[in-house]
């Protein structure tokens, strides 16, 4: 380990800013700007959850938040634990913390004084030129600190005679020697999760996601990645590893309060695995509901074909003509909806990973039988390379007419 250590407090995961709706890829942010910044300054990089032994916060938490040489703030989607995490920092030390978010959304009133880095998140990732930009930028920030020193916390900033929050040598080095003999922690476990989920091997990344959980039992995201992977499994059965699936994803969904689009995506999903599997209206429903819900909260593409494609299963089965000419009319209205959306963001938003963007115009401009725009989007689908399970889902989206497709 470096002799400096920088301590990063943030979200990890996808996570969903209610004020615009925007859902972000938190772990993009660390591994790209972040922890590359901060380790060519000479920093060893620590993040929050690489040293979690259980949900709540420790004394680890609080040692770092004391003495660490260097702590990042990111407060994109304005994350509870890192906020809260913040105002330790700043209550504790009056310099050597360094704000990020992304330029949407608010900033609190309590800091919009404070020295942000504030940068461009493309949702799925942070474009390529943006993360080298502001690398460079967090380098100059922190040698600028270390040069110059100064106050950044307003606690310290605004009131004359507090003094620093002191952490003796013996009790850091207890805590440093912890992190270096720990060989397993949260992020070791997701990141070998997404791995083994690229590659479909969905049954290992459901175990490691539900080690995670096990670890972290109020993070949102473990639970999501935990149903969504343990129900692609179908493992014992399809039927069985749905309905697992459902009583995983229970822990944070309510049927009349959530408001998160990545749960209700989810759960729209799985109930629509189960009409499929038992041919139940009442699941249908409760999928379109779901994605109705999510669509509207939201606008998200992915949320907003599946509503389509549940309300085309609707009009399929009901056996009332007014309400399969009502669903009928809704999926045409809601796909014709995200085309005119999607492809004006298409060139910018999705630059760095728009394969599920051109899945999405593949498909809905198949529906409506726009042939020529299908298969223009399908291809540059299929050109990103996507993984295997990626291919099955895309194809499993299209319609029974998509033979009329060259690819």
């Amino acid at each position: 380990m470096k002799d400096k250590l920088c301590f990063t407090i943030m979200g990890f995961g996808k996570k969903t800013d209610f004020s615009t709706g925007k859902t972000y890829d938190l772990d993009k942010t660390y591994a790209n700007i972040i922890k590359p910044a901060v380790e060519n300054c000479g920093y060893t990089s620590v993040r929050a959850d690489e040293i979690q032994d259980s949900g709540i916060i420790d004394k680890s938490m609080y040692a770092l938040l004391v003495r660490a040489d260097l702590v990042i703030a990111d407060i994109t989607t304005l994350n509870p634990n890192a906020i809260y995490e913040l105002g330790i920092r700043h209550a504790a030390r009056p310099n050597h913390t360094v704000i990020l978010k992304d330029k949407e959304g608010k900033i609190p009133f309590d800091l919009d004084h404070n020295r942000f880095l504030i940068y461009t998140h493309l949702g799925d990732d942070v474009g390529a030129s943006e993360a080298q930009e502001c690398q460079n930028r967090l380098q100059q920030m922190i040698k600028s600190i270390e040069a110059q020193g100064g106050t950044d916390s307003p606690l310290f900033e605004y009131l004359n005679g507090i003094t620093p929050h002191k952490l003796s040598d013996e009790d850091y080095k207890q805590v440093i020697s912890r992190l270096l003999q720990k060989e397993n922690h949260v992020f070791a476990f997701s990141e070998k999760a997404k791995e083994l989920k690229a590659n479909g091997d969905f049954i290992g990344s459901s175990l490691l996601w539900e080690k995670a959980s096990s670890i972290m039992p109020d993070e949102h995201y473990f639970i999501q990645q935990h149903a969504l992977c343990l129900y692609k499994s179908e493992h014992p059965s399809k039927e069985t590893s749905l309905l697992s699936a459902l009583t995983i994803i229970s822990k944070i969904y309510s049927e009349d309060d959530t408001n998160d689009p990545e749960t209700l995506g989810l759960v729209g999903a799985i109930y629509k695995r189960l009409f499929e599997t038992n041919g139940d209206k009442e699941t249908l429903n409760l999928s379109i509901n779901a994605y109705k819900r999510g669509y509207i909260l939201s606008r998200n593409y992915y949320t907003g074909e599946n509503y389509a494609t549940c309300l085309d299963m609707l009009a399929e089965t009901t056996i009332d003509e007014e309400e399969a000419a009502s669903s009928r009319f809704e999926a045409k209205r809601t796909r014709k909806e995200i085309i005119e959306s999607l492809s004006k963001q298409i060139q910018d938003t999705y630059s760095q990973d728009p394969k599920w963007a051109y899945a999405t115009l593949a498909n809905c401009n198949l529906h409506l039988r726009n042939y020529d725009e299908a298969n223009k989007y399908e291809s540059l689908f299929f050109k990103e390379n996507p993984d295997q399970w990626e291919v099955e889902t895309y194809h499993a989206h299209k319609p029974k007419f998509s033979d009329k497709l060259d690819g």
